[in-house]
């Protein structure tokens, strides 16, 4: 019985972290085109802190077992930006800044959340803000990934004045080898629950994602943890 309190408690955490790490970067997209002069976002509906206008099914329920997934792209029309390239890289920038802002201000939540006394009501809420900083800082690194449709991408579709062969090759076949990368990450993570050890790490090492939430997530909200560490 305590082990599937143990697990609700997990999944209505997560679920809830991940759709307010996705809401506040589709949000943080939609408000910096519309800043930069594209009224798209607000035409469709996404100038808007209403979850329901931004996520996707499939991709809140990945992020909410996995760690990373995705939500509705923001529609923007780039040739109504007052500047072209740089309204197309601030508005691209602007989810990954966000997210890591946020979770500069999600850490202290979570060592607020872990003073409160025992009880499901405090474990909700230790785990709700845990996942509310990780889930930032990951969905901050996953984006960041220059492979379309992800943000990392459009920053280099903001800077690249170039179309040369690798780019449209790039631009037409990125989005099959991130759906490639994603499910080598769950076939190496199903490996690895019936492995220990130096098998393990094999499939680890042959995980591009498994190796970026494993190693460089840490490395990413250290920075985060060490300043609030001054406080609490």
């Amino acid at each position: 019985m305590q082990d599937f309190l143990d697990y609700a408690i997990y999944l209505v955490a997560s679920l809830l972290a991940a759709v307010v790490v996705l809401t506040l970067h589709e949000f943080a997209h939609a408000f910096v085109a519309y800043k930069c002069g594209d009224a798209t976002p607000k035409l469709y509906g996404r100038l808007s802190l209403n979850p329901l206008r931004h996520f996707d099914v499939l991709g809140l329920c990945l992020f909410a077992f996995a760690g990373f997934g995705w939500a509705k792209p923001v529609p923007i029309d780039a040739r109504n930006f007052r500047r072209y390239r740089s309204g197309l890289a601030m508005t691209a920038l602007a989810g990954v800044v966000c997210n890591y802002l946020t979770a500069f201000l999600f850490y202290p939540l979570f060592c607020l959340a872990q003073l409160l006394p025992g009880g499901w009501g405090a474990q909700i809420a230790v785990d709700f803000t845990k996942y509310l900083f990780t889930y930032s800082i990951s969905f901050f690194l996953f984006n960041l990934i220059p492979l379309p449709p992800l943000d990392g991408w459009r920053v280099i579709e903001a800077l690249n004045r170039r179309r040369g062969r690798a780019f449209c090759w790039m631009q037409r076949n990125g989005r099959y080898i991130l759906i490639a990368l994603i499910v080598l990450h769950f076939v190496m993570s199903m490996l690895r629950r019936y492995l220990h050890g130096a098998a393990a790490d094999v499939f680890l090492y042959c995980d591009p994602l498994g190796l970026l939430f494993t190693f460089v997530v840490p490395c990413v909200g250290y920075p985060i943890q060490a300043l609030w560490g001054f406080v609490f």
